[in-house]
C-alpha cells in the first residue's frame, strides 16, 4: 500500500479506515518511510516534503482507503501545579529549554527526563511518570501540517523565547 496524501485529524470519516499504524513521536515527522500497520500490512508514505503526522491523521492510500495514525504510548512525565500561575511559570521554563511539551487541560506532558523533573519540583510542580501518547505542539515556526480541532483534551503549548 502507498500513501501520498495526509488527511488532517477531524477532516475525514474515521469509519472508513482500513487499518491503523501506531507511531512514536520520533517517527512522526517524515517525508518517506515504510510503516507496518497494526494489521501487519506495509504502507509506504511518500510525500513531496516532510510533514508532522498527528494523532488522528489519515494516510490516504492510492486505492482510496485510509490508514489511521495513532500516537504510540511512550514513557512521559506528567506535570501538575497548585495554580495556573505556577503551571504557566513551569511551561515557560520548559519552553526556555526548547523541550517538546503537550498541554492537556491543567497538566503538561514531557518526555521522561529526571533532571527536568527535579527542576519542575523545585519550581513547585508535581511530577508523575506515566505511559501515554505524546503529541506535543509543533512550535510557532515549524510550518507544515498542524493540528486543527477542539482543545478540551488535547490542547498544546510550547513557549518560545529569543536568544538575542
Amino acid at each position: 500500500m502507498r500513501s501520498g496524501e495526509i488527511l488532517p485529524a477531524g477532516s475525514w470519516d474515521e469509519a472508513v479506515a482500513v487499518d491503523q499504524v501506531s507511531i512514536d513521536f520520533d517517527r512522526r515527522f517524515r517525508r518517506r518511510i515504510l510503516f507496518v500497520t497494526d494489521g501487519g500490512r506495509n504502507v509506504l508514505l511518500d510525500l513531496p516534503q516532510a510533514v508532522r503526522l498527528r494523532h488522528g491523521d489519515g494516510l490516504k492510500l492510492e486505492d482510496g482507503g485510509v490508514v489511521r495514525v495513532l500516537a504510540r504510548p511512550e514513557k512521559l512525565l506528567e506535570i501538575h501545579a497548585h495554580s495556573d500561575a505556577e503551571l504557566v511559570r513551569i511551561a515557560w521554563h520548559l519552553g526556555n529549554r526548547h523541550l517538546p511539551v503537550q498541554l492537556i487541560r491543567d497538566r503538561i506532558r514531557i518526555r521522561v527526563d529526571h533532571v527536568i523533573g527535579e527542576m519542575v519540583e523545585l519550581l513547585g510542580g508535581h511530577v508523575e511518570e506515566i505511559e501515554a501518547p505524546f503529541d506535543p505542539e509543533a512550535g510557532a515556526y515549524a510550518g507544515g501540517h498542524h493540528h486543527h480541532g477542539d482543545d478540551d483534551d488535547d490542547g498544546h503549548v510550547h513557549a518560545h523565547h529569543s536568544h538575542d
